[in-house]
C-alpha cells in the first residue's frame, strides 16, 4: 500500500553498508514478488479482458525488475550468486532424475 501523505517515507538517512544495502535488494525484491501477486489475483478477479492485459504487460514489468535486482545482488555478492546456482542445480539435478531422489 502506497504511503502517500510523506513522499520521504523511503529515503535513508544514512550510507548503506555493504550487508544493509544487500538486505535492502532482497527487501526490494519481495516488494516486488508481492506485487506481482497483487496483480496475478487482480487478473484472476477481473473479467475485462483489457484490464487483464494491462495487469498482465504490468506485472511483467515486475518480473523484469526482479530479474534486475537479482543480478544486482548477484554482483555485489558472489556468495548468494554461488548459493542460486547450487539451488538451480540441485533442481535440474532432480528433474533429470524425474524427483525420484531425495534432495541432499
Amino acid at each position: 500500500m502506497a504511503l502517500l501523505g510523506n513522499p520521504f517515507v523511503a529515503n535513508v538517512n544514512k550510507q548503506l553498508s555493504q550487508q544493509e544495502l544487500l538486505q535492502a535488494i532482497r527487501a526490494d525484491i519481495a516488494g516486488e514478488l508481492e506485487a506481482i501477486i497483487g496483480y496475478e489475483a487482480h487478473i484472476m478477479a477481473a473479467t475485462d479482458e483489457r484490464v487483464k492485459k494491462v495487469l498482465a504487460h504490468i506485472a511483467d514489468e515486475e518480473r523484469r525488475h526482479v530479474g534486475e535486482l537479482q543480478q544486482l545482488l548477484h554482483m555485489l555478492s558472489p556468495h548468494e550468486q554461488q548459493m542460486f546456482d547450487q539451488g538451480q542445480q540441485q533442481i535440474m539435478q532432480q528433474q533429470a532424475q524425474n524427483f525420484s531422489q531425495p534432495m541432499q
